[in-house]
């Protein structure tokens, strides 16, 4: 099969070839063609309630016998109601009304917030991070900052698409110190990675919007107060915020919004992945209601705009979140699963740092605490020894050991994930 798959697709990186063939996906479980089983701490962040959860299954079940599609020139009842609920949980977060686009991807779902950004302001310029993931589309990658998706020969990205180092504490990228706990040293710093920002903003003066992921997924947390200087910097400049929540909106870090942890109201925010169940593609761009100014053009004319199906998996996906208590899930199995991180960080002199929250977890492995220096092999030995022991997840930025697991995850499986992780560390000492 893998012989198979790799020849019938073009070939890109993470993604064909491939490592593996699947067999089965089922709650936390993954498993091969061969039988091996693994928890999957990875699943590109679409697993939150499980894979085949069957309330998700049994909904798109009975939809495609009650009404399997709606042109977008007809109402649909299901849309109409996933629109409603995530205005909801919009209104909750922001204290504003909002309105609702549905795309199939989140590429497009970002781009539609940047169109409607630059319509609203009168401006195209837009300002976002360094190392940042948004999509694989034109105007995703101009605005992501992984080099992974700007290069290619794929030519010019769009212009105004102006970037800034991310906060990112640990490896500050303006030269400041965390204290011995990991946590930054705000009378230090002063907050220079968001006071970036403002001057970017002030000697720009024509940013449409700020494009960002409100907790990055590397992981990196943002500091205290960041997200507050950063909105208050966009109020005073007439520029949007933009908050990326595709990868951690939902319920991943303890709350429905990643943002709701900072205090700061995005103008818009961007769901996707996790929001079809596991099963379905759909993501949503969903704006302040004065941002409705779209009326006489066509940002996002898709066909399956307003398809009843993606709905109702959305729509269930929304009520087993709700129904089992996962964003609160989350935030007990992460809080104490960061605990034990902390703890391995205490006997593995291979762990540099440690950070997250919920479940959107990581620790960075390097060969010297003291010079930071990145383990990069260490991160990959140690990945392959999880997986032969049946836990599968992802390393980002080379040494990173980055742990997402669903939002069902329990207590007892997560100890399990991390025993596995904790005498993987211990090999390499």
């Amino acid at each position: 099969l893998l012989a198979r798959d790799s020849d019938a697709f073009l070939h890109q990186c993470v993604s064909t070839p491939c490592l593996n063939a699947i067999r089965k996906a089922e709650g936390l479980w993954i498993e091969d063609m061969a039988g091996r089983r693994y928890m999957d701490f990875h699943g590109n962040n679409v697993h939150h309630v499980g894979y085949a959860h069957p309330h998700v299954i049994g909904a798109i079940k009975a939809q495609l016998d009650e009404l399997s599609f709606a042109p977008r020139r007809f109402a649909s009842d299901r849309a109409v109601e996933l629109a409603e609920a995530l205005s909801a949980q919009f209104a909750r977060l922001t204290g504003s009304a909002a309105r609702v686009l549905f795309t199939t991807g989140g590429t497009d779902a970002v781009e539609v917030a940047i169109k409607l950004a630059r319509t609203a302001t009168g401006r195209f310029k837009t300002l976002s991070f360094w190392d940042s993931f948004h999509g694989a589309g034109f105007g995703a990658s101009s605005v992501g900052g992984e080099a992974l998706f700007r290069s290619g020969r794929i030519g010019p990205l769009l212009p105004g698409t102006e970037h800034v180092a991310p906060f990112g504490c640990y490896r500050c990228p303006y030269g400041h110190v965390v204290d011995e706990q990991g946590q930054p040293r705000l009378d230090q710093c002063r907050l220079a990675c968001a006071s970036m920002v403002k001057y970017v903003l002030e000697r720009e003066g024509d940013v449409a919007a700020v494009v960002a992921e409100p907790a990055r997924a590397v992981p990196y947390v943002p500091p205290p107060g960041y997200w507050q200087a950063v909105r208050e910097a966009c109020h005073a400049h007439g520029t949007l915020l933009i908050f990326d929540e595709i990868p951690t909106g939902l319920g991943k870090t303890g709350r429905f919004f990643a943002a709701e942890h900072d205090g700061a109201a995005p103008d818009i925010v961007v769901l996707g992945k996790a929001l079809g169940g596991g099963v379905l593609p759909i993501a949503a761009c969903v704006a302040r209601h004065d941002l409705n100014v779209a009326g006489d053009h066509a940002y996002g004319h898709y066909t399956h705009e307003k398809n009843p199906v993606t709905a109702r998996a959305a729509l269930a996906t929304l009520e087993v979140i709700e129904r089992e208590r996962l964003v609160e899930q989350a935030d007990r199995v992460g809080t104490a699963a960061l605990a034990r991180l902390h703890d391995m960080k205490r006997r593995h002199r291979v762990i540099g740092d440690v950070r997250g929250r919920g479940l959107l977890l990581g620790m960075e492995l390097v060969t010297d605490r003291e010079a930071r220096t990145p383990a990069n092999g260490a991160a990959e030995r140690v990945l392959y020894r999880a997986m032969s022991r049946g836990l599968s997840f992802k390393t980002t930025m080379g040494n990173v050991l980055t742990l997402t697991p669903p939002l069902i995850v329990t207590d007892s499986q997560m100890n399990d994930a991390l025993d596995i992780l904790d005498e993987c560390l211990a090999a390499e000492a």
